[in-house]
């Protein structure tokens, strides 16, 4: 019969890789900044040498984990942390509940429809289900959406978490008028022909049984082909989309 490894104990400290924890401080140290950083500056926030932190940076940046700006320098999380952080998202209960919900309203609609969440550089795609117009505007899971310049990232600014707005913003460097009253009394935004020309959009928050934004369902399509009316079809389907998902939630 085969014994437990006693590593295994609750409680007992269990061996690990010290390298692979070292590695670790610094992706803790860019999570923590939520900015991308120097490598000195990096250093020093894992309380590392210079030297040090660049060994184990050249590591990950051939893993995915980090990469590198190609003009400043400077160190950020790489696409392998992206994904991580994609599949997470997709386990919280609010993505799961309303990824059924997002594949009926592009049906319905025929538009295009982005599911967001509050992401370290600003809103961010994490679902995109493709309508039936086609759209020349690259949107993809990850794409990162302004706050001021698109309808889902000032439906961010007016209702999610505001110190979570404020690392965003200072990550965008956007230091635009925060969102107006109109937007929270309505209830929903519009962009039309922006930030792309021929491109128009609409936007809500989807808020949990505690009255905290979790995501934003945003419909897309050509300025042609979408009604962006504030009391259109369009407008009606996404405000009831988003009240069933609520209620779920």
């Amino acid at each position: 019969m085969v014994q437990p490894s006693t590593n295994d104990t609750p409680g007992k400290k269990q061996r690990g890789i010290q390298s692979v924890e070292v590695g670790g401080r610094l992706l803790d140290a860019l999570a923590r900044h939520r900015t991308p950083l120097a490598l000195s500056a990096l250093a020093d926030a894992a309380q590392l040498s210079t030297a040090q932190a660049h060994t184990y940076l050249v590591s990950l940046t051939r893993l995915g984990l980090v990469k590198r700006d190609a003009l400043s320098g400077d160190y950020e999380p790489g696409p392998l942390s992206l994904r991580l952080g994609l599949m997470q998202l997709e386990q919280q209960s609010a993505y799961r509940v309303a990824v059924p919900h997002v594949a009926a309203l592009a049906e319905a609609t025929g538009a295009s429809v982005a599911v967001c969440v509050g992401g370290p550089q600003g809103p961010t795609i994490v679902r995109y289900e493709r309508g039936g117009f086609p759209l020349h505007v690259n949107l993809h899971v990850g794409t990162v959406m302004s706050l001021s310049a698109t309808s889902t990232g000032r439906v961010f600014r007016a209702f999610y978490d505001p110190a979570r707005v404020a690392a965003m913003l200072a990550h965008q460097k956007d230091d635009a008028p925060l969102a107006d009253d109109e937007l929270r009394r309505r209830g929903i935004e519009r962009s039309i022909d922006a930030p792309s020309p021929g491109i128009s959009s609409m936007s809500v928050p989807v808020f949990d049984a505690n009255g905290r934004m979790q995501l934003a369902l945003t419909v897309i399509g050509s300025s042609g082909s979408i009604d962006v009316a504030w009391d259109g079809p369009v407008a009606r389907a996404l405000l009831a989309t988003a009240q069933d998902i609520a209620k779920l939630l």
